[in-house]
């Protein structure tokens, strides 16, 4: 039986035997995810080469909790028990030298974002293996999505918008920007599984920061309101950015700032395809942005992928050379900020397909 990931799971395989290495030990949840489907925060998948033969067989290590879960929505792929009081690192220690004959793990792959403390323990049980980072490796295999990995995250998108527009018949002038994340906060969590990350409200001139932390401020009327939230949704993220703006804004060059951002993300929208290189799609918009005279006022990147994290591979930022293809997905969110005055971003997701894009948000803009 084919499982989520398999292809992932090959592709994995021929980087670790290209790359030499005798094992592979894997703890972060999205990527054990989008290599086995199982959401599992407490397991180490193990990929272990045979010493005679360049196959890997596949174990997946966890405690009592996880294993019922393991067989339902794995089955077939091999489970260890993590026994009371052994660490994984000691456990991926013996299905090593089960897996090889006892012949030593001279190599092995693992996440350079480990926790220090993880990093530790399989130090302590691999003292003479050569450590090697595959973290960028296995992001990149998630970088193109499967088509039930697009069908879900389209869906959290939609949940998105739909959940903007509940909100903006709930929040008026006068209520504070704490207020208004409480709002959409709720709907999230009574329509979806909650936040993809942290709702950005900015009232006012806090717009200029890009990641505001919302406070206190009253969003009063008159001012704009910028709003960056996401959706969480059957283990997927989704995520938005859009600004309330006023008839007329208390800061004249509003309105010409907010005109140029829609331009160029427009523009970047209509260009991104398949072939494209990110760098190249970030510098549509960004050069729309510079011609208007505001370079300096779009100091981040035009967008990132999104899926079980909500930032992940590909990144579209200044001179990337990641080359687009189907099935990708990325965020347009081009921006100005003009400290102590004013900010506007505008953020769409896309997918990218066989022919140009498609625009998954639909919010009004």
């Amino acid at each position: 039986m084919e499982r989520p990931g398999d292809d992932r799971l090959a592709a994995l395989m021929r980087t670790a035997a290209r790359r030499r290495l005798d094992a592979v030990l894997l703890f972060g949840e999205a990527n054990v995810r989008a290599l086995t489907g199982v959401a599992c925060d407490n397991c180490c998948l193990a990929l272990v080469r045979a010493p005679t033969a360049s196959s890997f067989s596949t174990v997946f290590i966890t405690d009592f909790r996880y294993v019922p879960m393991v067989h339902r929505v794995a089955p077939g792929l091999k489970t260890v028990e993590l026994a009371r009081g052994v660490s994984f690192a000691a456990a991926a220690k013996d299905v090593c030298a089960k897996a090889r004959a006892g012949q030593p793990v001279r190599r092995i792959g693992y996440e350079g974002t480990l926790a220090t403390w993880r990093y530790l323990e399989l130090r302590k049980e691999f003292p003479r293996a050569t450590p090697v980072d595959v973290d960028g490796d296995v992001k990149s295999l998630r970088a193109v999505k499967t088509v039930e990995e697009i069908t879900r995250i389209a869906a959290a998108e939609a949940l998105n918008d739909e959940i903007w527009a509940r909100a903006q018949k709930d929040i008026r002038p006068n209520m504070t920007e704490k207020d208004i994340q409480r709002v959409i906060r709720a709907w999230m969590n009574a329509l979806g599984d909650g936040e993809a990350f942290e709702t950005i409200v900015c009232a006012g001139a806090n717009a200029a920061e890009c990641h505001h932390v919302p406070d206190g401020t009253v969003w009063r009327k008159g001012e704009p309101l910028l709003v960056d939230m996401g959706v969480k949704l059957d283990g997927v993220c989704s995520d938005m950015t859009r600004c309330l703006k006023p008839s007329r804004s208390p800061d004249p060059e509003y309105d010409r700032v907010y005109d140029i951002v829609l331009e160029a993300n427009r523009a970047a929208i209509a260009a991104a395809r398949p072939g494209m290189t990110t760098g190249a799609l970030d510098k549509v918009a960004r050069d729309i942005i510079r011609k208007a005279g505001y370079a300096k006022a779009f100091g981040h990147s035009l967008g990132h992928g999104v899926g079980y994290e909500i930032h992940e591979l590909p990144m579209a930022r200044p001179k990337d050379g990641t080359v687009l293809e189907p099935g990708m997905l990325v965020t347009i969110e081009p921006g100005i900020y003009l400290e102590g005055r004013l900010g506007v971003r505008i953020e769409d997701l896309v997918l990218i397909t066989t022919t140009g894009c498609e625009v998954l948000s639909h919010s009004r803009k």
